[in-house]
This record gives structure tokens, sequence and C-alpha cells, in this order.
């Protein structure tokens, strides 16, 4: 068919361009009324899970893994505070950096104590994941 598209009753597309977008802009690549808004809720929610979880280990490793110290359940709390901090700023772009950075940190904190390093390795692949996400959602 040449020239302009038929537009058909019920369709929402304007006439005149094929996928219904102003003519010279790009088309969404995700079907999501607001991507960037979803890819924000993402790593908030990431990071408040990541949060959740840190608090909720510090008595489960105290009893069976023994020798957790005063500095690393300081540093396990320190870690889910600025989880919950950037979890509520992720719509700054430096706080996507940040929480990269404290996924380094809770790895780093496995010299404290075993277990935090198998938590920082884990939270580091689903932290790794929701940057995959939000490069396949916003190009």
């Amino acid at each position: 068919m040449t020239g302009p598209e038929r537009v058909t009753p019920g369709d929402d597309r304007p006439a005149g361009t094929v996928d219904g977008t102003p003519e010279g802009r790009l088309p969404r690549r995700s079907g999501l009324r607001n991507p960037e808004r979803a890819v924000r809720g993402l790593g908030a929610g990431t990071l408040s899970l990541e949060a959740l979880v840190l608090v909720l280990a510090i008595q489960p490793i105290r009893v069976v893994g023994g020798d957790l110290g005063g500095a690393a359940i300081g540093a396990v709390v320190a870690l889910a505070v600025a989880a919950v901090l950037l979890a509520g700023m992720m719509r700054r772009p430096w706080a996507w950096h940040a929480g990269t950075a404290l996924q380094g940190l809770l790895m780093l904190a496995g010299l404290l104590h075993w277990s935090l390093l198998v938590l920082g390795v884990v939270f580091a692949l689903v932290w790794g994941y929701a940057l995959h996400v939000r490069r396949v959602i916003l190009g």
C-alpha cells in the first residue's frame, strides 16, 4: 500500500504515521507508559529488598555463624540505611552508580564475616540484572 496508512475506526494512531509516533520521533522501545518510572521502581524495589534482607540477616548470622562482632553489625546496619536512602533517591542519575558502589561495599564487608560476602555476591547479581533491564528498557 502506498501513501498514508488507512485509519480504521477505533484506531487511535494519527493518520500519516505508521506506528503512532509523530514523524521524526523514534518509537518507545518498551510498551510501558512511563519506562523511566518503571525502571526507578525496579531499582528502588531492589535496594529496599536488599535493606530488608540485611537487617533480617543479623540475628541468624549471629546464631549460626558465631562471631559476628559489633563492627560487622554496625556495617550491616549502615549498609541497610544507605540502601534505603538510595532507594528514595532513584530519580537522580547518580543513584544507579551509588547502588553499584553499595554492592561492592557489601562484598567488601565479607572481610568481617563470610556470609556478608555471600549476600554481597547474590545482591550484586540481582543489581546487575536490574542494570541490564534498565539498559534494555531505556536504551
